[in-house]
């Protein structure tokens, strides 16, 4: 293998990460025997993958898989080191200019608008049974049936349902009934949270880099709600025990709280389960046995889906899978709804 040729350079020269809490830097590359050592340092914990180009930045590899050392999930901050097996991966590497990216990728990207804060929470691409599962038991409605298999791919999700400081930062206004900054934003129907994520998108046009903000589709709310690719198979969103997880009928007293007060669930997500319905992006219509891939739900319908539960509804309401919808047009002080934030 011809000896590689190597620029060393600080990896914003090449790519900009805007909305990841880590930052990498001091990359370097040398070729050690038939093996390139990276290092680089890194100021967060995050999770890593690392990429080549040999063109100048226009193009890159897909991410190294033949690689060990600080490489894959959870790496720590700190001065860290990977080790590429080249030949293992590659029949060869001749270039006059390679040089290489460590891309950190965290569980969560932070925004602000107008003084507010709000983080969405990262959800791994997976594969997933969406409906009327086994722990769902005799509880489920024919309308969760049947279950089927979903395949998602990666996204974000608001950590918490939007609060009412979230969209008076927006919006100028609180209609809310419940008022509180940081109780779910509620008293909204569809048609309003669209108007509210039009001018979300358009407030931080220069901080999503591609990205959209949009109300999330059914299997992407109920696969997060499930805890995503680490779901313990939990009756409710974080729990089997609906007290841990909920503020409902039995609960709430008759009102909404204040957001994050219950326990999150496997993602660290809050209030999945109860507080307020969330508005999903999709039409309401009956499931399918067919396995799909990023569903959109129905192309044309009356009634838009609400998922969760509320402060109102009995602890059969707030289970992952159950369903309930409304006209687009329709407001209640039990409507609310939770951002998606889409690659």
């Amino acid at each position: 293998m011809k000896k590689l040729k190597f620029i060393l350079f600080w990896i914003s020269q090449i790519l900009s990460f805007p909305l990841l809490a880590q930052t990498v830097s001091n990359v370097q590359a040398e070729q050690v025997g038939k093996q390139i050592v990276i290092s680089y340092s890194l100021d967060k914990q995050a999770d890593i993958s690392v990429c080549y180009t040999t063109d100048g930045g226009k193009t890159f590899s897909d991410p190294l898989k033949q690689v060990t050392g600080d490489v894959g999930k959870n790496i720590a901050a700190g001065h860290r080191t990977i080790t590429w097996n080249v030949l293992e991966e590659v029949d060869k590497l001749i270039a006059d200019d390679i040089m290489f990216v460590v891309i950190p990728s965290g569980g969560s990207l932070t925004f602000t608008i107008n003084g507010v804060t709000f983080k969405m929470v990262k959800v791994e691409g997976g594969t997933f049974t969406m409906g009327a599962t086994a722990e769902q038991g005799k509880d489920a409605e024919d309308d969760e049936r049947p279950a089927h298999q979903v395949t998602l791919s990666d996204y974000y999700i608001g950590q918490t349902e939007v609060t009412q400081a979230l969209w008076t930062a927006v919006m100028g206004s609180n209609p809310s009934e419940f008022k509180g900054d940081n109780r779910p934003m509620e008293k909204v129907n569809w048609k309003d949270c669209q108007t509210f994520i039009e001018k979300l998108n358009s407030m931080l046009s220069n901080e999503l880099g591609g990205k959209r903000f949009a109300l999330p589709t059914e299997a992407q709310w109920e696969f997060a709600a499930r805890g995503g690719n680490k779901s313990k198979g939990y009756t409710y969103s974080g729990s089997n025990n609906i007290d841990d997880v909920a503020w409902y009928s039995g609960n709430s007293g008759a009102k909404t709280h204040p957001v994050a007060q219950k326990r999150p669930n496997e993602l660290g997500l809050y209030d999945m389960s109860g507080n307020v319905w969330e508005w999903c992006q999709d039409w309401y219509g009956n499931y399918s046995s067919d396995a799909q891939t990023n569903p959109q739900g129905p192309a044309s319908g009356s009634d838009r889906v609400n998922r969760g539960g509320s402060w109102y509804s009995s602890a059969e309401e707030c289970r992952v899978s159950d369903r309930f919808n409304n006209a687009p047009g329709g407001r209640g002080r039990t409507l609310g709804f939770r951002l998606c934030l889409i690659p």
